[in-house]
């Protein structure tokens, strides 16, 4: 039996504002932590925050879950699309109202700048509905090229993102 390569940890954002937005999301760790060679370590509470790039969409439901992979980022990228796919995302313009939205946010401290692929996630820094859901499970963290999530999340306070109330 082949043994895994070497773990690393990395972030995804998770986001979601078409049919039950909530739901996908609870669905979607729930096909993350089923893949093997990728375990859940934390995920965040679920943040509700208004469209940043595209007005008159419905809200968005936002989390970050912290996971661990034998994946390469593009493998792992991949995954995220497919998990995607399954659970009912259509690409039908770009910032359109979507069902699900997994981004590849930070993998370990490696940068990638490649047509397919940006890491850390290019606009992660930007946005406290990313940030947010990112020091809650992860205070300590930091974006190679940015610096502490925590800092950078201060200077985000008028972006309007709160804690979805539980059910």
């Amino acid at each position: 039996m082949k043994q895994p390569g070497p773990w690393h940890k990395a972030y995804v954002g998770l986001g979601a504002n078409l049919g039950d937005p909530a739901g996908q999301i609870r669905a979607a760790l729930v096909g993350l932590g089923g893949v093997p060679g990728v375990r859940v370590l934390r995920s965040s509470s679920l943040y509700v925050s208004a469209p940043l790039d595209a007005p008159g969409q419905p809200n968005f439901i936002n989390a970050v879950v912290m996971i661990e992979t034998a994946l390469a980022p593009h493998p792992l990228l991949r995954l995220l699309l497919d998990l995607e796919a399954r659970l009912g995302r259509v690409r039908s313009f770009p910032n359109a109202p979507r069902a699900l939205d997994l981004d590849l946010l930070l993998y370990g401290d490696e940068t990638l700048d490649l047509p397919e692929l940006q890491v850390p996630h290019p606009r992660m820094h930007l946005r406290r509905f990313v940030l947010e859901p990112l020091v809650e499970i992860s205070p300590d963290a930091t974006i190679p090229g940015h610096g502490s999530a925590m800092r950078l999340l201060a200077g985000l306070a008028s972006q309007n993102v709160k804690t979805l109330a539980a059910s």
